[in-house]
């Protein structure tokens, strides 16, 4: 008897062992959608942004930084492919200058490397996913058009599209009267349009498809799949107790913040808790 209380014993004594054992600190992703500060016009529908290398432009955008950097970000994530996929390194922030503000309006250069630079923040990560060779692409939209074409919804789907017409036509106007840190702040408010009600827009696609035939529900899952694609990139390269600035353009927003939020470890942080508006 006293030979397998023995053995017990020594069987619990990993278990108290790994219960003794305090888990990583989280990693804590402020996810930040931002606006395409130099109107590339890549996506379905676009907002027109002002030049933002006027001296009036820069000032705001260096606020946005300074607020930005009271998070005391220790990594910095954006909308770039990695040269290196094993590395995940951004190596065009190594060779940033601080004139580059003045002549390059991308909103990497804009935020992402001025944040960089100002909170010394040295691990800059590009942890984009675009699409590949041979297979689908992660936005068929073209699909779902064809098939309200042919199926007498086009009138619906050009209505659908209006909800994203309307809140860019609503920024790109408010970007001609108001701070870069004001719209800022509210593109990225919980209840903005690209942050939540972005989700219904996507969920309404699911109606255009009928039979085998569900171009809506394809979209909405490539669209899925990128995102999670971009949030693996960075989980690979995220640290226990790392405070991690996540800029993508604010269609990412929805699935970003989801991700965030409920993949165990992280931590979604607000940006809208540390943007002044200023």
């Amino acid at each position: 008897m006293l030979k397998v209380l023995a053995a017990l014993a020594v069987l619990a004594l990993p278990a108290a062992a790994v219960a003794q054992t305090p888990p990583p600190e989280p990693v804590q992703v402020m996810v930040l959608g931002v606006p395409h500060l130099d109107n590339p016009g890549r996506d379905v529908n676009n907002a027109r942004i002002d030049p933002v290398t006027t001296p009036e432009k820069q000032v705001q955008l260096a606020r946005i930084a300074e607020d930005l950097a009271r998070f005391r970000p220790t990594a910095i994530a954006i909308e770039r492919l990695a040269p290196d996929p094993s590395t995940m390194v951004d190596p065009r922030y190594a060779e940033y200058q601080p004139d580059w503000l003045l002549t390059q309006p991308d909103e990497r250069i804009q935020i992402g490397y001025r944040l960089a630079a100002l909170a010394g923040v040295d691990r800059v990560y590009a942890v984009d996913e675009k699409d590949r060779e041979g297979q689908p692409g992660y936005f068929p939209y073209g699909a779902v058009v064809a098939w309200a074409q042919a199926n007498d919804r086009a009138d619906d789907l050009q209505a659908l599209g209006g909800v994203a017409r309307g809140f860019l036509a609503e920024m790109e106007s408010r970007q001609r009267t108001e701070t870069l840190g004001r719209l800022l702040a509210d593109v990225n408010a919980p209840d903005a349009p690209m942050s939540s009600a972005n989700a219904s827009m996507y969920y309404r696609f699911l109606e255009y498809g009928s039979g085998d035939q569900l171009p809506g529900a394809e979209l909405n899952g490539r669209w899925y799949t990128r995102n999670a694609m971009i949030f693996a990139r960075l989980m690979q390269v995220a640290r226990p107790g790392d405070r991690i600035v996540l800029m993508f353009g604010a269609g990412h927003a929805y699935w970003l913040r989801h991700f965030a939020s409920t993949t165990p470890g992280y931590v979604l942080v607000e940006p809208t808790d540390y943007l002044t508006g200023r």
